[in-house]
């Protein structure tokens, strides 16, 4: 099973009122902190989508080294950078599963993509999807069955939409630091304070 991961970057972070992608953590940008995350995963390839601000985005991780596109439409929701992003996997990686993830979740690590791949294949569900704050959401993993559903969103939907068209076919994935997001700067400020230094708590 070739395993793609797409990761979320395109949004103009209004509610923070800067590139949250650009926030440091303990050193190092958010952005990039994703991204070697998902390559140390098993995952086999990986795509980062970008969108507002793609220029001084890319100042924020080694874009030379690192596969990236930028959806144009990053305006119309996250259900556009998504597709772009797994238009650009199944055209160019022929990807048979494919993992979606935030760069605004610091605590998704290679040790939870991993859990969700090998979930994934014990327990022979269609979809693997993050539980936290009593919902499901990303990261997810969906196979290759669901792709065109995962297309044919519109707008703000996001995976979350998938997840509970079918949630018979779905298993669930204890991460309650998923709930950990930076979405304003009381949120940045109340995640610095906490955890200062370089070791984050284990996500599992």
């Amino acid at each position: 099973m070739k395993t793609g991961v797409i990761l979320l970057a395109a949004g103009s972070s209004s509610r923070l009122g800067r590139s949250k992608q650009l926030i440091e953590i303990q050193g190092e940008k958010l952005i990039n902190k994703g991204i070697k995350e998902a390559k140390k995963s098993r995952a086999d390839v990986l795509v980062v989508v970008l969108g507002a601000n793609s220029e001084l985005i890319q100042t924020g991780f080694d874009s030379l080294n690192t596969p990236f596109i930028v959806n144009p439409h990053w305006q119309h929701g996250m259900a556009s950078s998504m597709q772009a992003g797994l238009r650009f996997l199944m055209e160019k990686e022929a990807i048979d599963q494919v993992v979606l993830m935030l760069c605004d979740q610091p605590f998704v690590d290679a040790s939870l993509l991993d859990q969700l791949m090998t979930a994934k294949a014990e327990s022979g569900k269609g979809i693997v999807a993050a539980a936290y704050s009593d919902t499901l959401g990303v990261p997810a993993l969906f196979e290759a069955y669901y792709f065109e559903e995962l297309l044919q969103l519109t707008g703000s939907e996001g995976a979350k939409k998938v997840i509970f068209n079918h949630l018979s076919e779905v298993l669930a994935l204890d991460f309650p630091l998923g709930a950990v997001d930076l979405d304003t700067e009381e949120d940045v400020n109340q995640f610095l304070s906490l955890y200062p230094i370089k070791n984050l708590p284990n996500s599992n």
